[in-house]
């Protein structure tokens, strides 16, 4: 019988230094709008474009174009993720209509997080987080902020820049396994 030891000060590591430190902006967790949770640090290392929904605005139908993204690019690291707002007063009343709305006139599948405020003093943490990562906060739904592997790194983009638009796509596109 063979008898390995292991050097004690691998026991006192914490496990954070073991797995990897979870960047700041990234250490949130999140409750889906079909109850999932979805844990923000599992998916440092790979690129994020987050958005701000809201069901009934003009730039809803963007919904189809960040549905075709997260299925062309998510088993290359893509995560796109919605977040729905009724800050502009364009969203349905409760997690369940956004997700059936969602689901289906556009076939949504990628995680939208339940409902909550992504602007001024009521905004997530997650969310004062991007804006002040990004200096920028959104004015109108379907504002969209790509966050670069590293984690720490958020680009801005307004409600009128289409999901695949090419300044997009050029910050994601490096990032894909």
């Amino acid at each position: 019988m063979k008898i390995f030891l292991l050097p004690l000060a691998l026991f006192a590591m914490p496990l954070s230094a073991v797995a990897g430190d979870c960047p700041a902006l990234l250490n949130h967790q999140f409750k889906t709008l079909q109850g999932e949770s979805i844990d923000l640090c599992q998916h440092r290392n790979q690129p994020i474009l987050v958005v701000n929904t809201a069901s009934r605005c003009g730039f809803t139908p963007q919904f189809e174009k960040l549905e075709a993204m997260s299925q062309q690019y998510k088993a290359r690291g893509l995560l796109v993720i919605g977040f729905p707002s009724n800050d502009f007063r364009q969203e349905l009343q409760s997690d369940k209509e956004i997700g059936n709305f969602c689901k289906m006139t556009y076939g949504v599948k990628f995680p939208m997080i339940s409902k909550g405020s992504v602007s001024g003093a009521n905004a997530q943490p997650f969310y004062k987080g991007l804006i002040a990562a990004a200096g920028q906060e959104p004015q109108w739904n379907f504002h969209k902020y790509v966050i670069t592997s590293n984690g720490k790194t958020v680009h801005s983009f307004t409600s009128e820049v289409q999901p695949d638009d090419p300044a997009i796509m050029k910050l994601i596109q490096p990032e894909l396994k």
